[in-house]
């Protein structure tokens, strides 16, 4: 196991190298909740905000965070270089880092060159990491994939150019643009940036528990990790991963009743959050994550999905923990 799991960001100094990355639609303020609650130490990230929108004054529950999130990286999207700095400038009054989203390989992301769309042009890339780190005093840092596609895997020569505009860290999908979220992510590539930067690298994609984590980063040589959606409905998964880094020990999973706890918590937060009915169906995202381990929960999943009414929903989930004990018993 490491003997040291800090990682070192610009002048950002952190008792964890597991990072949570960062989800559009996913990780907002009660997700992130949910993970400090186990997770003293990771850095946390928001979803992508939009720097059109920030400068715009479109802020909406994007940006709502507590301060027990922190430390908590704010990541941004866009590719007019004035826009990001503009943006980035309001987010270093409280961001723990600044992110810049080139990684995203959504359609409607990409066609706007923002994502991993700027992975096509990467001076415009770095022209957008000089303009932020003009205007912050926090780190900067990138998270980026392996390149648009089997044939321009060029991620290495791309981070050693963000890491000449001045980026702190950089944070490599394992999969190309082309790709998407499909196939397995190709950790063993993302080694090659092994001595050949000076920042710290992370590596992303495909990590589901403490052992793959600890596969992934032996594969890649990287200072640290990022978990994405193998935290869906395991907020504790990061904390096992920190606590496996250190000890080498594997922490019993949640029992029935916890998974249960966590999942009420994180429905109850996105009412708050969002209004009773936005929240129930914000929700139904999340559902399968959390009860997929369950052999009754396939019998009323459905019901539960499409459920609009709260005590029916609370119903359904409290006999599906009543019958998940009979059936351990």
């Amino acid at each position: 196991m490491l003997k040291n799991n800090d990682l070192k960001i610009g002048n950002l100094h952190l008792k964890s190298n597991v990072i949570l990355a960062p989800m559009a639609g996913l990780t907002d303020t009660v997700f992130r909740k949910l993970i400090r609650k186990y997770s003293k130490t990771c850095l946390l990230n928001t979803e992508m905000l939009s720097s059109e929108a920030l400068v715009h004054n479109q802020k909406g529950h994007l940006l709502e965070y507590e301060d027990c999130e922190m430390p908590l990286s704010f990541q941004l999207s866009g590719h007019k270089p004035e826009i990001m700095a503009k943006a980035a400038k309001f987010l270093n009054e409280f961001a723990t880092v600044i992110d810049i989203n080139m990684g995203c390989p959504v359609n409607k992301i990409v066609k706007s060159f923002d994502g991993s769309g700027l992975m096509k042009n990467p001076r415009l890339a770095q022209d957008i990491v000089k303009a932020v780190k003009d205007v912050v005093d926090v780190p900067v840092t990138v998270k980026t994939r392996l390149g648009w596609d089997s044939n321009s895997m060029y991620f290495d020569e791309f981070s050693q150019m963000m890491q000449d505009a001045g980026a702190d860290m950089v944070t490599i999908h394992g999969r190309t643009r082309s790709q998407m979220y499909s196939g397995d992510a190709n950790w063993e590539i993302i080694s090659q940036l092994s001595g050949q930067l000076k920042i710290p690298y992370i590596a992303n994609g495909d990590i589901k528990s403490p052992e793959t984590a600890k596969k992934c980063l032996d594969l890649t040589k990287s200072d640290g990790i990022a978990v994405a959606r193998g935290a869906i409905g395991n907020p504790d998964l990061l904390f096992k991963i920190e606590h496996y880094f250190k000890t080498g020990e594997i922490i019993q999973s949640l029992s029935i009743q916890e998974k249960m706890e966590n999942l009420i918590e994180h429905l109850e937060g996105e009412m708050k959050l969002r209004g009773k009915l936005v929240g129930i169906k914000f929700m139904r995202k999340f559902y399968a994550y959390y009860i997929n381990s369950f052999k009754y929960a396939s019998n009323i999943r459905q019901k539960l999905i499409i459920s609009e009414d709260i005590k029916e929903i609370m119903y359904y989930l409290e006999e599906i923990s009543r019958q998940e004990q009979i059936l351990l018993n």
